[in-house]
């Protein structure tokens, strides 16, 4: 295994770097310091041919900004919060408001904006990348002192895990995700729609207009949130279901069978032979298939165009109306947070 550092910009007073782990079979991620962005995951199609799988953008300046969060580190929250306001401890706490009325991602200055520090530690039959850094005392909004820790590895076995670690010194809250947009076609050459999914889910979570949870769970049965069978994304993507209309296509937390040990998620590729599973900790995945974009130029030398990539964010449900699922959220003052979520790469037979 190899793992490859790149000086590639200065942003205020630091360096950024982006550091490629590659494994034995040349599969290779690239990530980096500056948000714990992922900008490039290569691996091979079924005439082993290495190509990007993620999302990402052609000017790596436009990682600065990133308004579209490409395969970013997110917290301390992800997903919204409704009137960007909670209660704990029977102190209320106002939040940024970046979402309209909302917080979302984490505020103005979330993870994705963080200069993170980097260590790789190497192994024998893998690479891990582990991120540091520390969120203040009422840094966007939210009480105590947060220290973070989120470690990329890369093995021999194809396998990128991600695993986030939090303590504060009060109690606060943390919710943390990364937000890749994977396209498995390679290098975006077709849209997430032609690619099929599976996720062990028989729920979602009804939101508003504004993407917020109303604290209803709404059965998938009969619905285009169905997926329990393995289904082609852009089968029902612009039916004419409420929840479909409200989002433009999915942003829905699906809630996951509680069996950690198989795959949640499986997403393939035909035309390629490419799939990807995964699995998590966590109950809840977001699932967001690029309903908008902002336009800027992506590596492939495409505009950033709808419906080209698709996100899974494996994370604790966003907090809704009435504060509904604020508990999932509540870290206590020296308790640890821990969340894992693991991508295995493969090729069908």
């Amino acid at each position: 295994m190899e793992v490859y550092k790149e000086f590639v910009l200065k942003y205020k007073e630091s360096d950024i770097y982006l550091y490629t782990i590659k494994n034995d079979n040349e599969i290779s991620i690239s990530v980096l310091n500056y948000g714990g962005i992922i900008t490039r995951i290569l691996t091979p199609d079924k005439n082993k041919k290495f190509e990007n799988i993620v999302v990402g953008f052609k000017d790596i300046k436009d990682y600065i900004k990133n308004p579209s969060y490409f395969g970013a580190i997110i917290g301390r929250t992800a997903g919204r919060i409704y009137k960007g306001e909670f209660k704990l401890n029977k102190n209320t706490y106002i939040l940024s408001k970046n979402y309209e009325n909302n917080q979302g991602h984490g505020g103005n200055i979330g993870f994705d904006k963080k200069v993170w520090d980097l260590n790789v530690v190497k192994y024998k039959d893998k690479i891990s990348l582990q991120l540091k850094s520390k969120s203040y005392h009422m840094e966007e909004g939210y009480p105590g002192n947060l220290d973070m820790v989120v470690t990329y590895t890369l093995d021999n076995n194809n396998n990128l895990s991600i695993v986030y670690e939090a303590t504060s010194d009060e109690d606060t809250l943390v919710n943390m995700t990364n937000h890749t947009y994977f396209n498995l076609s390679g290098n975006l050459k077709n849209p997430i729609t032609n690619q099929i999914l599976k996720i062990d889910s028989d729920y979602i979570l009804e939101i508003d207009e504004t993407g917020v949870p109303t604290g209803k769970q709404l059965d998938v049965s009969n619905t285009p949130f169905d997926f329990r069978k393995i289904t082609k994304i852009g089968d029902r993507i612009d039916s004419n279901h409420n929840q479909i209309k409200l989002a433009n296509g999915y942003d829905h937390p699906f809630v996951l069978k509680d069996n950690k040990t198989q795959d949640i998620i499986c997403m393939k590729d035909i035309d390629s032979g490419r799939y990807m599973k995964i699995t998590t900790n966590q109950n809840y995945v977001v699932i967001y298939s690029m309903n908008f974009t902002n336009g800027e130029l992506l590596y492939n030398n495409t505009k950033n165009n709808t419906r080209y990539g698709i996100c899974f964010e494996t994370q604790n449900p966003p907090i809704g109306y009435n504060q509904t699922f604020l508990k999932n959220s509540i870290l206590k003052k020296g308790e640890k947070y821990i969340q894992t979520t693991n991508y295995k790469f493969g090729l069908t037979k």
